[in-house]
């Protein structure tokens, strides 16, 4: 787990948030998808540049730990 991120049961229901937020990472990840700058996250949700780019490294992390199970063709 990285620094800037937490889990916590008792903060957004366990979700993975930004440390010292109620920020869920989904939120982080969303916002840059969508298209919104550093800059306008920061804005919104009072969080810094280092915890934005947390939030992808945290989601790879997560990703590459995953095992996949090809589906058998028909």
């Amino acid at each position: 787990m990285n620094e800037r991120i937490v889990i916590d049961p008792e903060v957004q229901h366990g979700k993975p948030v930004i440390r010292g937020t109620r920020v869920p990472i989904t939120r982080i990840l969303d916002g840059l998808a969508g298209g919104m700058t550093q800059k306008e996250i920061m804005r919104e949700y009072e969080v810094t540049e280092e915890d934005i780019l947390a939030a992808p490294g945290y989601a790879s992390d997560l990703i590459e730990s995953e095992e996949f199970h090809p589906l058998p063709l028909f």
